[in-house]
């Protein structure tokens, strides 16, 4: 299984990015997927998840209402649409496969995730 993750950059603050992770080796529309970020120092954290039909979606608190996490189930791809960022949002983030297929509901913590993406380096400046 191999995920590609992509989108990252340097941005200002109040811009906006978006992510893609493209997944091949599994049959990607039977597992929910997650996104996950990591600065240095900390432990990887929670961002956004999506269950393996695209129906049900869960965000951290801290990005709530500004970045949108999707899938297309037809192109093996997930989305992270970041939106009003800040400087606090810096950080690599990960996209992720569930270890379980047609899983519910979605699982929030990295271990329950077993194939992550190589990472993409998201950097907002004040």
């Amino acid at each position: 299984v191999q995920l590609q993750a992509s989108g990252g950059g340097l941005v200002q603050a109040g811009g906006s990015l978006r992510l893609s992770c493209a997944a091949s080796g599994r049959t990607f529309s039977m597992y929910a997927m997650g996104w996950f970020r990591q600065t240095p120092g900390k432990e990887r954290e929670f961002v956004a998840a999506i269950s393996w039909s695209g129906t049900s979606t869960y965000y951290s608190d801290s990005v709530k209402g500004r970045f949108t996490i999707s899938r297309d189930n037809t192109k093996n791809t997930v989305y992270l649409q970041m939106n009003s960022l800040k400087p606090e949002d810096t950080a690599v983030y990960y996209c992720a496969s569930d270890r379980q297929r047609l899983r519910v509901p979605v699982r929030l913590t990295a271990e329950e995730y077993d194939y992550w993406g190589q990472g993409t380096q998201v950097t907002v400046s004040s």
